[in-house]
């Protein structure tokens, strides 16, 4: 409560604790894009076989969320190679740098490179650092890589609910339901697998993973993605607007906005998109395929039993003729396509 109080009057330099965040991310041999939070919170800890009751507090957590604002950070990267930067209002942070030093060097044979965050303060005489440093990781795609992934999350790999009635399926999976206890839609991290590794058995091929879900369930999503054995992969959310939210909002839709900015950052790469027929996607998708017509190898859009959203995705997609668009029942149909065509 006293944390709340201090908040609300504006007093975020009297700091119990600091926690950084760093989220997967992606970057090229010479530019990096790291993005993370600052937060006066403890660690989440999501727990195996949790009642409902530890559940819900966990959820709740996830929001209640303390921001440290204007706080520096320092970004050092193998080859001492260092940044810096600052938090925004909301605690968030962005590294999207230039870089003389080639950093595919010291990335794994996946292409993931590790780097510490280091926080300069403010400090109060009190303040604990969770860690010092903290520790991240950003993919560098290999050059051979044979092609990119971009996957929605949200009832693509993860069942949600979001076509339901007054979304409450979507309210139920997603804030009462433990991220050890969600099942993937089923044969969905065989199929991932299958392309990460492509036609030579190499497991280089680059997966992003979408979702209009909000940063605060970084933790989730991830846990639920490694729990389950889908190949690691930057994970991309948004910032959670509240009613008062006054900041202006974006001109594209976050999804589209973030397959943009991978397409122009691998500009000699192409690319599968992944969705469902819930949403957005089909239209997201389409319009991106007819933007960068020789980049986008397929489609692939998970069917949802709405019959009015069907109906809306099969009017976009049935005179769709710039890149192959396929609706799918199971991950079995998705995997003879790509099979098919050479993918896998």
């Amino acid at each position: 409560m006293k944390k709340r109080i201090r908040k609300l009057a504006g007093r975020y330099k009297l700091i119990d604790q600091v926690l950084i965040t760093p989220y997967r991310s992606y970057a090229t041999h010479s530019h990096l894009y790291i993005k993370g939070r600052v937060l006066d919170n403890e660690p989440l800890k999501i727990i195996k076989d949790a009642n409902i009751f530890k559940t819900i507090k966990t959820t709740y957590k996830q929001f209640d969320t303390f921001e440290i604002p204007d706080a520096q950070v320092d970004l050092l990267l193998p080859g001492k190679v260092p940044a810096t930067t600052k938090t925004n209002a909301e605690g968030y942070f962005l590294f999207d740098n230039d870089i003389k030093q080639n950093l595919a060097q010291y990335a794994d044979a996946e292409g993931w490179l590790d780097y510490k965050l280091y926080y300069k303060g403010p400090m109060g005489k009190k303040t604990q650092l969770l860690e010092n440093p903290f520790t991240g990781s950003f993919l560098i795609p290999d050059p051979e890589a044979e092609y990119g992934v971009i996957s929605d999350i949200d009832d693509t790999i993860l069942h949600t609910g979001v076509t339901s009635f007054l979304k409450l399926r979507l309210l139920k999976n997603s804030l009462l339901t433990n991220a050890y206890d969600r099942i993937p839609l089923k044969g969905a991290a065989e199929f991932y697998q299958k392309l990460h590794k492509g036609r030579n058995n190499t497991p280089n091929n680059p997966i992003f993973y979408l979702s209009n879900s909000p940063w605060n369930l970084y933790e989730y999503l991830k846990l639920f993605l490694d729990h389950n054995a889908f190949p690691k992969g930057p994970i991309l959310l948004r910032k959670f607007s509240t009613p008062f939210d006054g900041s202006l909002k974006p001109e594209k839709p976050h999804k589209q906005k973030e397959i943009t900015n991978i397409l122009q950052t691998y500009t000699s790469m192409n690319f599968i998109l992944i969705g469902d027929s819930g949403e957005h996607d089909a239209s997201i998708y389409t319009e991106i395929a007819a933007q960068y017509p020789d980049r986008i190898l397929a489609i692939y859009l998970r069917s949802v039993k709405h019959k009015k959203q069907m109906n809306r995705v099969r009017s976009i997609i049935d005179n769709f003729n710039t890149t192959p668009v396929l609706m799918v029942e199971s991950s079995q149909e998705a995997v003879a396509h790509a099979k098919g065509q050479g993918f896998i």
